[in-house]
């Protein structure tokens, strides 16, 4: 409830200039009821005022995603299909709170115009996987609806090849893991081998090269469940430097130490395979060489010779 008291003007004028809004919508609150001036309810927005209270319950309007054009690497555009280098602290898409600064606000922007109706969480044009916030690397999304469901079947279809770079604190067994993920019991922001109504997942790890207890870690997801990487290296005891949900803070690196290093998938509409790699990022590269690792030669890293 907002309110305020002012003289010798219009109700619609006041209220638009005391709550910063237009006069148009502050006429709709007034015939909605939702203005009182003293003790009662005036529907007429252009009563003048002789100096009452006045008092505003403005209507909540539901926050909408809008277009923003924001500075993100590509790596990869043609017709069909856009693919990005997301950077580390960036969304995929609205959630609860936050609806702009993702992936989807830029391809509002670029590809499909505003939304106006729905949840601003369910937003998601052009999505057909996802990265967590702070995990960095290569994002494939469509740029129409024409070649949507062509790459969602084949990540469906498991006809996509995807392969990470983590840091972790120890090392992990290497081959291939089958642990199911569900939600964790207790604490339910996070992600649990076992875990409520746990479903089939399976990763397959590889040893890099190792620093004292630290690994530079090779992982591909055959499935795609939500925190998979990480849920699994912890389950195998080494989990991944910096990442506060499933280990513990770093001085090394502000967020988890992982990285989507590589994708390969066929175009929706020419089936051609596309060989997608994003270089790895700066706080990344730094954080293995402070632990005293060393890159393979083959690895790509961004501002280093040979990075594309």
């Amino acid at each position: 409830m907002v309110r305020f008291r002012r003289e010798g003007v219009r109700l619609d004028q006041a209220v638009a200039e005391a709550l910063s809004v237009s006069r148009a919508k502050a006429q709709a609150w007034i015939q909605a009821g939702r203005v009182r001036v003293g003790d009662r309810v005036v529907l007429k927005p252009a009563y003048r005022l002789k100096g009452e209270e006045v008092a505003v319950e403005p209507v909540e309007e539901a926050p909408m995603v809008l277009p923003e054009d924001l500075p993100i690497p590509i790596l990869y555009e043609d017709e069909d299909v856009l693919a990005l280098n997301k950077p580390p602290g960036l969304l995929t898409h609205p959630a609860p709170g936050v609806y702009s600064g993702t992936v989807v606000n830029l391809l509002l922007a670029r590809y499909y115009g505003p939304v106006e109706k729905g949840p601003p969480e369910l937003v998601r044009p052009g999505i057909v996987h996802r990265l967590d916030k702070d995990t960095s690397g290569v994002l494939v999304v469509a740029k129409h609806g024409g070649v949507l469901e062509g790459l969602a079947r084949a990540f469906r279809d498991r006809l996509v090849m995807k392969r990470y770079l983590a840091i972790t604190e120890g090392h992990p067994r290497e081959g291939v893991l089958i642990a199911p993920i569900g939600r964790h019991p207790r604490e339910r922001h996070k992600m649990h081998v076992g875990g409520l109504a746990a479903r089939y997942a399976e990763t397959e790890f590889q040893v890099l090269a190792t620093a004292g207890p630290y690994a530079l870690v090779e992982a591909r997801p055959h499935t795609g469940r939500t925190h998979q990487i990480r849920v699994h290296l912890k389950y195998l005891g080494a989990p991944i430097l910096g990442d506060e949900l499933y280990g513990r803070k770093s001085p090394h690196i502000g967020r988890q130490a992982l990285h989507a290093y590589e994708l390969r998938i066929p175009h929706p509409r020419t089936g051609r395979i596309l060989e997608l790699l994003a270089p790895v990022p700066q706080d990344m590269a730094a954080a293995w060489e402070a632990l005293g690792g060393r890159w393979p030669e083959e690895v790509v890293r961004e501002g280093y010779a040979g990075a594309q």
